[in-house]
């Protein structure tokens, strides 16, 4: 009979009877098994410490009524000491019983005169409640009394353990319910291909559509065509079988950016955030995903983006105004002190009678002037084609070493003019020799082109100098050619020194203040990076300034190379 009322309470747990139910069945059955007994359990709330009706199916209910809700302690009757001293109590007659004091008449109004009770344990330890054996007689339990409600106890405490887990997930199932329901944002369930399965009212509403429109489709036949790769993408990263949450083998959540497609054909920006719902066994078993509409926030940042590139725009504009004024206002005054020149000596020739000495020398300062018009024209063209990304190049095989020389040697002269020393030296040659012996230092490029360039920097070397000054030219070879142009003069801060390569800006008295029109060394790093190569310059006040030219490590190809003007051209693209 024991094993089958045992059985019987399990069948109601597995069935999914309520608490009550359950702990009536226990008392009834312990009530059959010891004849004349009265069971009741008590269940303990640990936040107030207060005993509370579970279950008492022949005990009267005035009584029950009585005593629900007492808080425990050493002296409150057997129920209220056992919780509270953890132990067993037993009171075989409640008249003589000092911890009946204060419910000893309430006992006699309904004829109870004995009662043991029994802490009921949970599997930490916790106290849950109690079980209480009533007789209507002085009794003391026996050992086999004591073995039945030691059993039962124990089935009582696993019934109040179940129901506890069992309400906690209800109660946790409920509150998922309400937040996915009544949550502001968008929140969809998938199946682990992204079918969706449930979706809440603020996706209907984000969307323009009903649950029934939604159901049973794929989450990415939602996105917007050119979004879909990507998303399709994200929601497979929660859902594969390895994902174990965070710092394991894979992420229990991802977060995207797409846009969905809703029914009226308009499109809503989401920012999505994608978790995986696990079963028992801990494996991914489904998709939650929030979708929280960003469609304002996006238009709005948008438009801020707008507004800034437009501000940005109109001061390029604005600047590229007011450097066009400036270069047309340099470059007028470039010219027109060579053209009062040119002017000036021609009123002389033609209003007076001048010796031929002095007619040569008016025709010479005439000549002077013209050719310097004409060097900034052509620099200015130069730099206008740079601009255009249509400079035409006539590339050939270039021996630096051999043109470096003809600069020198031309540009002797006026170093000896200026008192600056003009040397070279010799040709470095870093690492093993290539095939080509001598042609190591050997580049394809336009000679004219770097002639000028170099002319340029060895002229800029001795004019911004002193007398008794120098001016060095080496050049290098590694894996390129480099030039490099030092000389001993005031030197350029860093500050400064990027300023030099704008055109007509030529830093006024800070390096002398010496005549020219200041498009050189813009003109000669623009031509510099037409044929592949870099210039730089570096130093600072006081201790010179090295100017370097470098050239990449490539060969002119047998049908390429040639003589100037020979070789087929190339049109090169320049940035500006």
């Amino acid at each position: 009979m024991l094993i089958e009322r045992h059985t019987e309470v399990l069948d109601l747990l597995a069935s999914g009877a309520t608490l009550t139910d359950v702990l009536t069945a226990v008392a009834i059955a312990l009530e059959d098994l010891i004849p004349g007994s009265r069971c009741s359990v008590l269940l303990l709330d640990p936040s107030t410490r207060r005993l509370h009706h579970g279950a008492a199916p022949r005990l009267p209910s005035r009584y029950m009524s009585e005593i629900d809700g007492v808080t425990i302690g050493p002296d409150v009757g057997s129920c209220g000491t056992a919780a509270h001293l953890r132990t067993p109590i037993i009171a075989e007659d409640i008249r003589f019983d000092s911890r009946w004091v204060a419910f000893r008449e309430l006992a006699a109004a309904h004829g109870l005169r004995s009662c043991w009770s029994q802490p009921i344990f949970g599997r930490s330890g916790a106290v849950l409640g109690t079980f209480a054996v009533y007789h209507l007689e002085p009794h003391v339990p026996t050992d086999r009394e004591l073995r039945l409600v030691g059993r039962f106890v124990h089935l009582s405490g696993v019934a109040i353990e179940h129901a506890g887990l069992f309400g906690a997930l209800a109660d946790s199932e409920e509150r998922f319910r309400r937040a996915f329901e009544d949550n502001a944002v968008g929140m969809a369930l998938t199946d682990l291909h992204g079918t969706l399965t449930k979706v809440n009212k603020a996706l209907q509403v984000m969307l323009v559509c009903n649950e029934s429109e939604l159901l049973d489709r794929r989450l990415t036949e939602l996105v917007h065509p050119d979004d879909r790769t990507a998303a399709a993408a994200a929601l497979c990263i929660p859902a594969r079988p390895g994902a174990q949450g965070s710092g394991h083998d894979g992420v229990d959540s991802i977060e995207f950016e797409a846009r969905l497609e809703a029914s009226d054909g308009h499109l809503v920006v989401v920012a999505a955030t994608v978790s995986a719902v696990r079963g028992a066994d801990g494996r991914p078993a489904g998709l939650c995903v929030n979708l929280l509409d960003v469609t304002q926030r996006r238009a709005a940042q948008a438009e801020r983006l707008a507004r800034r590139e437009a501000e940005a725009a109109r001061r390029t504009a604005e600047a590229a105004s007011r450097a066009k004024s400036d270069f047309l206002a340099a470059l007028s005054h470039e010219i027109r002190t060579p053209l009062q020149a040119v002017t000036g000596f021609t009123e002389l020739l033609q209003n007076l009678d001048l010796s031929a000495e002095r007619r040569r020398l008016a025709l010479h300062h005439i000549e002077g002037a013209a050719g310097h018009i004409l060097a900034l024209v052509d620099d200015v063209l130069d730099i206008a084609k740079i601009e255009a990304g249509a400079l035409t190049l006539q590339n050939e095989v270039v021996d630096v070493a051999v043109l470096v020389d003809e600069v020198v040697e031309l540009l002797r002269p006026l170093a000896a003019k200026r008192s600056v020393m003009l040397r070279t030296e010799p040709t470095d040659r870093v690492g093993a020799p290539d095939a080509a012996g001598d042609a190591a230092d050997r580049v394809c490029a336009d000679r004219r082109r770097l002639r000028q360039v170099l002319i340029n920097l060895v002229n800029n070397g001795l004019v911004y100098n002193h007398s008794g000054g120098w001016v060095r030219v080496t050049v290098t070879t590694t894996d390129g050619t480099t030039v490099e142009v030092t000389d001993s003069g005031p030197g350029i801060s860093n500050e400064l020194q990027e300023r030099l390569f704008q055109p007509f800006d030529r830093l006024g008295a800070e390096i002398g203040g010496e005549p020219g029109a200041g498009l050189g060394l813009a003109l000669s790093r623009a031509l510099t990076e037409a044929m592949g190569g870099h210039l730089t310059l570096r130093g600072g006040p006081g201790g010179g300034t090295t100017a370097s030219v470098s050239l990449p490590g490539i060969r002119c190809s047998a049908g390429s190379a040639g003589t100037a003007g020979t070789a087929d051209p190339a049109v090169v693209p320049i940035r500006s």
